[in-house]
Parts: structure tokens; sequence; C-alpha cells
């Protein structure tokens, strides 16, 4: 039985250990050639599970927030199976503190791999596809990011990791608009699960259950990851799902609220009132995580 990614290539950050793993694992089980990234020994170790279970995958070590290794990495997946259908943004790293004691090194470097680090790839993935398009070659092409709850609505200690997050929620959004016109679709993920980042920060509630089904396991979230890159979902772009166990939801970003008008410039005095109108009009923002 063909899987529904059958002889799709896809690119995979970051997947040399948790969720990461999972997606490499699960589409590979769906048919897709697997281009597994990492930094050291991790992706040539997966890439070799895969292989020895009659899937087909090679590794690529190296640090994707690197400009020249994005490219190279790209450029790896087009030379070793002839193109690129998709790419699977998932590294990242966090540095979590408040924001009283962060220092400048833990912003930058959470900024840099988080978000640069899903910029890189997605910018040369893109002019591979845009190429493609333009010498008249059909692309279905698809990337799928990874935000998180901590990006959509925040999270206590985690301004950086945060930022990083709501950062790619927002390239998500933009990117799909941009490159739909090359048939290619962008969609994001805001995954919940057990992984070696997240075990530290929510060791109670990530523990597995001793019996039954384990909802918080990092494989619950791989199903979704291989549709999203698959051809069937190519009516489905610029959308931000959460997903933990067996859930999956649509999270709804900003919107347009209620507005205050005037037909000139407003009175300092006046502008308290109108904007504690305008908030008792408006729904709650969803509480920031830890709060």
């Amino acid at each position: 039985m063909r899987g529904i990614c059958q002889d799709r290539v896809v690119v995979v950050t970051g997947a040399g250990q948790g969720l990461g793993r999972e997606h490499a694992l699960a589409l590979a089980a769906e048919g897709a050639k697997v281009v597994v990234n990492d930094l050291g020994d991790a992706a040539a170790a997966v890439a070799g599970e895969i292989n020895a279970s009659g899937g087909t995958a090679v590794a690529d070590s190296g640090d994707v927030s690197d400009w020249a290794y994005a490219k190279a990495l790209v450029d790896r997946a087009v030379a070793e199976f002839g193109t690129l259908d998709a790419l699977v943004n998932n590294a990242g790293i966090n540095r979590d503190r408040m924001l009283v004691s962060m220092t400048e090194e833990e912003w930058d470097l959470v900024l840099k791999v988080d978000l640069k680090g899903h910029f890189a790839p997605m910018r040369h993935a893109a002019a591979h596809w845009r190429e493609r398009s333009k010498q008249g070659h059909p692309v279905a092409a698809r990337i799928v990011n990874t935000s998180s709850g901590a990006g959509l609505m925040g999270s206590v200690g985690q301004g950086n990791y945060g930022a990083a997050k709501a950062g790619i929620a927002a390239l998500t959004q933009v990117a799909a608009v941009e490159l739909a016109r090359y048939g290619v679709t962008v969609n994001a993920i805001a995954p919940a699960a057990r992984t070696p980042m997240t075990e530290a920060v929510f060791a109670e509630r990530m523990r597995a259950p001793e019996d039954g089904f384990d909802a918080m396991h990092p494989g619950n979230v791989s199903p979704l990851v291989v549709w999203l890159a698959a051809a069937d979902s190519a009516d489905v772009t610029g959308r931000v799902f959460e997903v933990e166990g067996g859930t999956i939801g649509v999270a709804d970003g900003w919107q347009y609220g209620p507005r205050a008008v005037r037909d000139r410039r407003w009175a300092p005095a006046e502008v308290g009132p109108a904007v504690r109108d305008l908030i008792a009009k408006a729904p709650a923002p969803a509480p920031v995580y830890g709060a």
C-alpha cells in the first residue's frame, strides 16, 4: 500500500531526537524520502533507523541558522533525490529565563536558532521552487513550520523563545501569500508533547502513563505534519494548528476588533474612556502560560 507521501522528498530539520525524529520516521513510513538534519551524529542514527526498516533516508549534519549551510541542505536533497517536495522546519532550542535575568547571549542564540533557523532553509527552498516554476515544472511543495503556544499566547520565563515562535507564526502567514504563486503551501504547528526540551519545564504533566494512551508522546504530533507535507493538503495554507495527543485545533490569530472613530484628532483626555470601552467590547485575550 502506498503512503500519502509516497516518493515525496522531504527535509526535516532538528530530526535527531524528539518531535523531529518522530516526524522523520512517520514521513518515511508513508513513503517519503527523507533528508534528516541535525547537529553531530544524531541525524545519522535516525537515517540509519529509517533505512534499516526499509525506508529511504540520508543524513545531513549542520546548523540550519547558517545561511550557507541552509542552502547546502536544500541542494543536498535535490542532488540526492532529484527534487524537493517539502520542508519541515523543526529545529529549535530554548534558554528559559525571566526578562530581568536574561542575557544578551540567551536572547540572540534563541532568536538565531529558532527564527533564523526557520527562515534560512525556507528562503533557499523557496528559491528552488520558484526556479522550477519559472521553468514550467509542476510544483506541489509544502513548508511546515514549528511555532508554539509560547509564541501564540506568551509564556512566563520564555520571552526569547516566545518572541521567536511568534515570529515563526507571522513568517508562516507572510510566506503562504508570497509563495502561493509558485505552488507552495506554508503552514505551522504549535505542538505540545514530551521532548528533551519540555521534560524539565513540564515534568509532571509530561510523565508517560503506566497504561493507556500516552497523550504527550511526540509521535502524536507527526500525523498532522505528514499530512501537511503531502500532496493532499494543497488547499490549506497560512494556518497555524495546535496539536496535542489526539487533539488538532486551528489557532486563531490577531483579528481586527472593535474600533472607536473620530473625524478629528483625539484629545489625550478622551483616549482613556474610549480604550476602556473598546476593551469591554473585545473578547478577552488568551491567558499567558504560567501567569
